[in-house]
């Protein structure tokens, strides 16, 4: 049972960062605006690199990003939130039965996954070389919270076993 109730525990966990991360950007939407602003302005890069055609300086197509990543962030959150009722649910279930009801907690987490890896590493990172900004660089957080979960996910999946026989 404890290994159980520590997966549950973990998807919570992630799932209270993502409620946090949601609050944080809602409560305080100018903060991580910015740095959406300035990653996708690349106007901390490296002065004149050859990648500056990629910058798009539309304010609009900025909050469409920030929005769209506030949305990701959202269901992550609420996909956690329902796979911890799901397998709490579960929690006295057949190995069997707990293993299939992971599948929400499943999505949740490559969800967060594809946020970290595509959202942050690939699109701001590389192709708006991110990288290049001492100011506005979430390497370091996207490759953090991508371990965290990707943990998570590895430990979560794992088959469950039958509790062995009492004697």
């Amino acid at each position: 049972m404890i290994f159980r109730l520590s997966k549950v525990i973990l998807l919570a966990a992630i799932g209270f960062f993502y409620l946090l991360v949601v609050f944080n950007n809602t409560t305080d939407y100018n903060s991580n605006y910015q740095f959406v602003h300035h990653v996708l302005m690349m106007d901390s890069t490296f002065p004149g690199n050859a990648g500056m055609w990629r910058a798009v300086n539309s304010t609009l197509v900025h909050h469409v990003f920030y929005d769209g990543i506030i949305s990701w962030e959202m269901l992550t959150a609420v996909l956690c939130g329902w796979g911890v009722v799901k397998l709490l649910r579960h929690l006295d279930a057949s190995p069997a039965a707990f293993h299939r009801a992971k599948d929400v907690a499943v999505a949740a987490l490559t969800l967060s996954l594809l946020m970290w890896l595509v959202a942050f590493l690939c699109v701001g990172a590389e192709w708006f070389l991110m990288w290049q900004s001492k100011t506005w660089n979430g390497q370091d957080a996207a490759a953090r919270m991508f371990v965290v979960v990707g943990l998570t996910l590895i430990y979560l999946t794992q088959p469950e076993q039958a509790p062995p026989e009492r004697q």
